[in-house]
């Protein structure tokens, strides 16, 4: 079976919720390839409708057991959830823990739930370099809710606000001082804020810390809700739903408009990455000639970076043309 025949097959199960197919969908993405690369173009016209929500914070602050019992509030309302969570992986070899998935496993036998631990892999911004196309294979499944749940690095996790449509930011009591709390960074991308293990003794004193950063920013940017849960008791959680729902976009166009906008961004990732393997690679006495000239000083870094972006050096790229002649074939057959 060629690969096209096979890709269609699986995104046929996989529209058709076949978990199994899924599964198989989200491994394919994460080892990449020609295959994955079909995959994606085929099950593109079947995404854009799962509201897709970011659980992102500091290590500590209980992003796990939040997503939990979050995802038990929405089952309540009969809503199917998916769950991307993404676990920092080993440096040696690339695996990962998956305690996420450990904490939620009381949803396991839940045929409305699916969790899919997903390893970070050294990606920097909290997520897998894949989670883009998981969420959109979860998405072309027909799930309702799409969950991501970032890697908890702390303020350098901001890779959330491409892909979420609200980005839940999760902080604890304790966790860090007033300056931490104003500080710019992954407190700036929040939808909602939300203090958890809100029955410890700082509890309040952190809502009154974050309420203090939301009034130093622009009048229009002032209107994030600062909610209290404790998810180990499901306290708060109802009201963090309702919140979720009081600010999901419901407008086709803005739906329309935002998954324009994250197509803009991974097509924009995709070609720099060929990009920057085409010149990581290149080899030929023109290159080498302008690699001289940046060390003698004749030349900045930008300037030749601006160079070696003609299309032309694109051509020196087998792997690239295979891409291209990859994606037109399950783009042709997609449509």
């Amino acid at each position: 079976m060629g690969i096209d025949t096979a890709v269609s097959s699986l995104a046929a199960r996989l529209h058709g919720g076949e978990r199994r197919a899924i599964a198989r969908a989200i491994t394919l993405m994460e080892d990449g390839g020609p295959a994955a690369i079909a995959l994606q173009a085929a099950i593109q016209p079947w995404t854009g409708r799962a509201l897709t929500i970011g659980f992102t914070g500091p290590p500590g602050a209980g992003k796990s057991t939040l997503v939990d019992a979050f995802v038990a509030e929405l089952r309540k309302a009969g809503r199917t959830v998916a769950v991307a969570a993404v676990d920092p992986s080993s440096p040696l070899s690339g695996g990962a823990v998956l305690g996420d998935r450990i904490r939620m496993g009381r949803h396991t036998e839940d045929e409305g739930v699916f969790i899919r631990s997903v390893a970070a892999r050294g990606h920097l911004g909290g997520l897998s370099e894949t989670t883009h196309h998981i969420v959109d294979v979860f998405d072309a499944a027909g799930w309702d809710v799409v969950v991501i749940e970032t890697v908890g690095a702390g303020q350098s996790e901001v890779e959330i606000v491409d892909v979420a449509d609200i980005r839940i930011v999760v902080n604890a009591p304790g966790l860090g001082d007033d300056v931490q709390a104003i500080k710019a960074g992954i407190l700036e991308i929040a939808s909602i804020l939300v203090v958890n293990k809100a029955d410890l003794p700082l509890a309040s004193r952190t809502v009154r810390q974050l309420r203090a950063m939301l009034s130093l920013r622009p009048q229009e940017q002032q209107a994030v809700p600062v909610l209290e849960t404790v998810a180990s008791s499901g306290q708060g959680v109802a009201a963090l739903l309702a919140a979720v729902d009081a600010i999901a976009p419901d407008d086709p166009a803005q739906h329309s408009e935002r998954r324009r906008a994250r197509l803009r961004r991974l097509v924009a990732e995709a070609a720099a990455a060929i990009v920057k393997r085409s010149v990581a690679e290149r080899q030929d006495d023109a290159f080498e000639a302008m690699l001289d000239r940046v060390a003698a000083g004749e030349t900045s870094i930008v300037c030749a970076a601006a160079l070696s972006l003609d299309a032309s050096h694109l051509d020196r790229d087998p792997e690239a043309a295979r891409m291209t002649d990859r994606s037109d074939a399950a783009t042709d057959h997609a449509a």
